[in-house]
């Protein structure tokens, strides 16, 4: 099976039960699915980033499939208020929040929301959740692939079959495995900022830069997590760089890792992709033997939000992790 697609489609289910609900069932998930694939495969390439109002094909495409799928959100709102139901979703949380003065949010305002928080729960963590399977899956990669599903052995003995809140997060294994895939293959590998005053930069050598007040800033996640002096053999996939003892994403301060951001403009999807990327990957590790037969894939440096090139094909065979 090619994990990529199957990533894609996993978190297209969950992203969609958690944010659009019921109303989006498997009646819609088939052309919801396709509408998102029109926006990742035509509106991530470079030249979107920098001409994204380009007259290309690829950007009539893009905003076709946007407008398609911010109808369907449209005539879900409508339907909800219509009928009275409410339902334990996101998208009821923006049909009950009201602005500070008293306004309901809007049928394009909430359709836009959730049209970028399907793009942050889907692509990226599909794209988090393949790499993390190829890199535990490599050949060079197999004793920490071992370590992981003693891992999930020790915590089946502990808690049996059950998983909640608690038990993730003694995956301790399985979260720096994850996480050491996300510093090497970052979902989005630029960061923007504006500024909104004037400050300075100091370097390493002592070399002192002015910002000023309203320049815009760009850092590369590929580039920061993988410095030198902050991270020992930075190209080489190891987890235990973030075990006790070493901590190396804590070598140069709060912005030393950066797959998610930092500072006070931190993703708030964070936690929830780590927990939904190790729910996936316990029950897999749990119940299937698997093997990476398709070459170790390369980046997608076409695009401004990378991700796996081509398929990733894996072998599987049914077990029981006792």
């Amino acid at each position: 099976m090619d994990i990529k697609y199957e990533m894609g489609n996993l978190i297209l289910l969950i992203a969609n039960r958690c944010l659009l609900g019921k109303q989006f069932g498997e009646s819609k998930l088939e052309q919801v699915s396709t509408l998102l694939h029109e926006l990742f495969d035509n509106g991530f390439h470079l030249i979107s980033l920098f001409f994204p109002y380009l007259p290309t094909p690829q950007h009539r495409r893009r905003d076709k499939a946007r407008a398609m799928l911010g109808e369907m959100i449209h005539e879900a709102v409508r339907s909800r208020r219509n009928s009275g139901v409410a339902e334990d979703d996101v998208l009821q949380k923006f049909l009950d929040s009201k602005y500070i003065n008293g306004r309901c949010m809007t049928e394009n305002e909430i359709a836009g929301l959730l049209i970028c928080m399907m793009f942050a729960a889907q692509h990226t963590s599909s794209s988090t959740s393949t790499w993390t399977g190829a890199c535990l899956l490599s050949h060079g990669h197999r004793s920490y692939l071992a370590a992981a599903i003693q891992e999930q052995k020790r915590i089946i003995q502990q808690h049996g079959d059950r998983i909640n809140w608690g038990i993730l997060l003694q995956m301790t294994t399985l979260t720096h495995c994850i996480k050491e895939a996300l510093r090497l293959h970052p979902p989005a590998n630029l960061l923007i900022r504006h500024a909104s005053k004037s400050f300075s930069v100091q370097t390493r050598q002592g070399h002192r830069y002015q910002i000023p007040k309203g320049h815009t800033l760009a850092t590369c996640t590929t580039v920061g997590n993988r410095l030198p002096y902050i991270y020992k053999d930075p190209n080489v996939y190891d987890p235990s760089r973030f075990g006790p003892g070493r901590e190396e994403d804590k070598v140069g301060g709060k912005f030393s890792y950066t797959p998610f951001s930092a500072g006070r403009h931190v993703c708030l999807g964070e936690d929830f992709a780590y927990m939904q990327i190790k729910v996936i990957w316990s029950h897999l590790l749990r119940n299937f033997d698997l093997e990476l037969i398709s070459p170790f894939p390369e980046e997608e440096w076409e695009k401004f939000i990378p991700g796996p090139k081509g398929k990733v094909m894996v072998t599987y065979k049914r077990r029981r992790l006792l």
